[in-house]
């Protein structure tokens, strides 16, 4: 089986510098894998010559539009119909690639993407999942980062559901633990939407745990963090903030004096493996989940080998079928959701 996926080659802060070398690096390591870079061809030709790029596996759709990091998800939905992002989106709608993936504007890529894929059934509002390393050695998927600032119960309930299908699928865990974020683990804590997304949860067939606190994201307690878009991508951004801030404190206490220097060298392998377990960039790539395609979000700040680990996310959710596992795991709930949202909608 051939992995088929778009990538936004002018999409984040850095563009073709970025993707296309982490393209051509990920190509050499994936004999079955074919990407399809769009974007501007005259900018990205020169890099594919000057890098030998293998023919046939690496192709360039020409697209003579890009959407800018500060473009209203508006206007790069309706005054740029020929950017890299929508050509790339709509190369999955169209059949043309199993994947796509950019590492721009987010609230136009999620736009763009429920516009030209459309939503699953029973799904309202599309959300964005990553996964967070936890003490335990594994990884803690968590959403929505982003896409929702304002959320129902019945929303939070969604998120749940897709988690769990996103966890099953590519961790290949037949239940997912699940918990529900909140300011405390009691079930009078909380506000009346997490309130009411807790009961939805406990008298649902998914394997809820309870209400989990924010500590609980790094200790491993669930296998799927829930939350509404403005608390994850807060907590997202402040734990990027904290690692960095750990490794430069790290950093300057090893390089102190000449003592601490001495020291550092005798850490030194123990320094790379703590490195390499807190870097953010290992982590890159999160799911648009409750599309009706494959769209997988980069950092914008990405660099060659962030952006690589996500083309990875990409090409694992093909590997591993996630859109028709999710398909699959959303049927015994669709009329149940369909209910809720009419019952809300009345509310």
């Amino acid at each position: 089986m051939t992995v088929r996926i778009a990538i936004d080659a002018m999409g984040g802060d850095h563009g073709p510098t970025v993707t296309v070398p982490a393209a051509l690096a990920f190509i050499g390591a994936r004999a079955d894998a074919r990407l399809l870079l769009v974007g501007r061809r005259p900018d990205l030709e020169p890099l594919l010559a000057k890098r030998g790029a293998a023919s046939g596996r690496v192709e360039i759709v020409h697209a003579d539009e890009v959407v800018a990091m500060d473009d209203p998800p508006a206007l790069a939905l309706r005054g740029k119909r020929n950017s890299s992002m929508r050509v790339a989106v709509s190369l999955v709608k169209d059949g043309q690639a199993d994947a796509c993936l950019s590492a721009g504007n987010t609230g136009a890529l999620m736009a763009i993407s429920r516009f030209v894929l459309k939503t699953l059934e029973g799904i309202d509002r599309p959300a964005i999942a990553t996964v967070l390393p936890n003490v335990k050695g594994g990884v803690t998927t968590m959403l929505d980062l982003g896409a929702n600032v304002d959320c129902t119960a019945e929303h939070l309930f969604e998120f749940a559901i897709l988690g769990a299908a996103l966890v099953a699928a590519v961790q290949e865990k037949e239940r997912p633990s699940i918990g529900l974020l909140n300011v405390g683990e009691e079930i009078i804590k909380g506000n009346e939407v997490v309130k009411r997304a807790a009961e939805l949860l406990r008298a649902s067939p998914l394997n809820f745990l309870g209400n989990v606190e924010g500590d609980d994201i790094y200790l491993g307690t669930a296998d799927v963090i829930v939350c509404d878009g403005f608390v994850g991508n807060v907590a997202l951004k402040t734990s990027e903030g904290l690692a960095q801030m750990l490794a430069t404190m790290v950093r300057e206490e090893f390089t102190r004096n000449a003592l601490t220097k001495a020291a550092a060298l005798l850490a030194y392998p123990v320094l790379q493996r703590f490195r390499r377990r807190v870097d953010h960039r290992r982590y890159n790539g999160a799911s648009l989940l409750g599309l009706r395609g494959v769209v997988i979000k980069s950092h914008g700040s990405a660099d060659v080998e962030a952006f690589g680990h996500a083309i990875g996310v990409a090409y694992e959710a093909v590997r591993h079928r996630l859109l028709e596992r999710t398909v699959a795991a959303m049927q015994p709930f669709v009329a149940q959701l369909e209910r809720e949202h009419r019952r809300a909608v009345a509310a």
